[in-house]
């Protein structure tokens, strides 16, 4: 399984993606739960690549619905 280290490379994979999202913007959704991640330790914070590809296409469903 891919790995995405990092908030930052997280907003790098999303801009390629097609779906950029600021810092502030994936802080709220940290905060709130409500973006797959992992903290295997310390504040080090890892996404699972496709779990971040499910929650996408799940964002984008949910943004088409509006």
């Amino acid at each position: 399984m891919a790995k995405i280290q990092g908030i930052e490379n997280l907003l790098i994979y999303l801009e390629s993606v097609g779906y950029p999202l600021s810092e502030q913007q994936i802080n709220e959704f940290l905060s709130a739960k409500k973006i797959p991640h992992s903290k295997p330790y310390g504040n080090m914070i890892v996404f699972d690549r496709s779990h971040i590809e499910w929650w996408v296409k799940m964002q984008r469903k949910t943004d088409l619905s509006l």
